[in-house]
């Protein structure tokens, strides 16, 4: 990933330390002491109240400690009793849900189909191309190490998948190969674990492609970067730069990496957000991938009718939710754009003695003409919270566009407008 040399708090830097190291597939990791419990920042009573607390409690400034606490109290996560795996609340799921669609359609325009390989990889077969086993070694997670051949759970997938594709791919007839899967992977060892930036269990898709030509294989590294571009630009508002790893930084076992990278003011670092890789033909002559070619065999390379593929692979994590949080999260908690919001327009009613009836009826009305025209919308028509209460709760979970109406609101035939990201109020008809 990409290093500044921005001077920081300890805090900060122990939380996002790991930021410009890919969850995904494209950086070798290094060898890490074991993970250090983290220091309690109080008695049990304190701890105790500190989770209970409803609101934010700490400011963007205290940026390890607010991230912990944002992406907890608005809802996006629950911890485990295994440390760096997180339960994943539908808040966040419903996010990634709008980036998951997004990007399933696209990549079906391009002829990319879904289909789905084991969990499990053995140890022969992740051995199998030394410098990738080298540059996943530290963080594999063995099932059994016991068994004549060893089990672990996938840390990526190119070994469990490309003795299929050798299978699979028997002339140019059969190319280009393209394949993805929406898969979870484990990477186990690690230091400072960070909801969504750094976990030993992720969601994420990967993407596997094989071509004849090179040509072929490059010009879809870049197609698929540009996706990833769209991805945080169009759908998350995040703004991002491409560029192509270093040769350290590449993929273990592959030919170059190319790399979305973004930037989070709040800390002054950059962070990785996805990867595309050009593997070239290293994998496919490890696992014996060739087609024949449709060139007589005079007219073929070195005379040969039988050809090496030309590879890709490409994946993009649920780290592009923390990336989200990170850039555009305030002292209330998160800021959400519009297209990945699971709501985005939260209609509170202001109710006054004697016309509770009226106005919550006025309010489900114009509720059912928002969610008609397309808007994601919720009515909280809740009688236990006072209109207050509903404001900051609905600031904390970044929806985009606050709606409220009472009988005055009724009777002019308006609405108060609040926007969560600038927090501007309008009155509009």
């Amino acid at each position: 990933g990409v290093q500044t040399t921005t001077t920081m708090d300890s805090k900060v830097t122990a939380a996002v330390s790991a930021m410009a190291v890919d969850e995904g597939t494209s950086e070798r990791p290094k060898k890490t002491k074991k993970e250090k419990k983290p220091k309690k920042s109080g008695g049990p009573a304190k701890e105790k109240e500190k989770m209970t607390r409803e609101g934010m409690e700490h400011s963007k400034a205290d940026f390890s400690e607010w991230y912990q606490e944002v992406v907890q109290k608005a809802d996006m996560i629950e911890f485990y009793d295994i440390s760096g795996c997180y339960i994943l609340r539908p808040w966040s799921c419903g996010i990634w849900d709008f980036i998951r669609d997004y990007i399933d359609s696209t990549i079906k325009s391009y002829g990319v189909e879904n289909a789905y390989f084991p969990l499990f990889v053995s140890k022969s077969r992740l051995e199998r191309e030394k410098d990738h086993v080298e540059g996943f070694a530290a963080e594999v997670a063995w099932i059994d190490k016991d068994l004549e051949d060893p089990i672990a759970v996938r840390p990526t997938s190119e070994t469990i998948m490309y003795p299929a594709y050798a299978k699979w791919i028997r002339s140019h007839r059969d190319l280009p190969l393209k394949l993805n899967q929406w898969a979870n992977v484990v990477r186990w060892e690690f230091k400072h674990p960070t909801p969504f930036i750094r976990s030993r269990e992720f969601l994420w898709q990967e993407g596997h492609t094989a071509f004849a030509t090179k040509e072929e294989a490059d010009a879809e590294v870049r197609q698929i970067l540009d996706l990833y571009k769209s991805v945080y630009e169009d759908l998350l508002a995040v703004p991002v730069i491409q560029g192509q790893k270093s040769e350290k930084e590449k993929f273990a076992g592959g030919l170059y990496t190319t790399t979305v990278e973004g930037f989070v003011p709040a800390t002054g670092r950059a962070i990785q957000g996805a990867t595309s890789h050009g593997l070239g033909q290293n994998f496919a002559k490890m696992f014996d991938i060739m087609y024949e070619s449709a060139a007589a065999p005079a007219e073929s390379e070195g005379g040969a009718a039988r050809l090496h593929v030309w590879q890709n692979s490409w994946g993009l994590t649920t780290r592009t939710i923390g990336v989200m949080v990170m850039v555009h999260g305030d002292d209330k908690g998160l800021v959400l754009p519009p297209r990945v919001a699971p709501t985005q327009i939260v209609i509170v009613p202001i109710v006054a003695k004697g016309k509770e009836d009226m106005v919550r009826t006025a309010a489900n009305e114009l509720g059912a003409t928002l969610s008609k025209a397309g808007l994601r919308t919720k009515v909280d028509d809740r009688l236990d919270k006072k209109p207050g209460w509903k404001f900051n709760y609905w600031e904390l979970k970044g929806v985009p566009i606050r709606v409220e109406l009472g009988p005055r609101d009724i009777d002019a035939g308006t609405v108060a407008v609040s926007l969560r990201f600038d927090g501007s109020k309008t009155t509009v008809p």
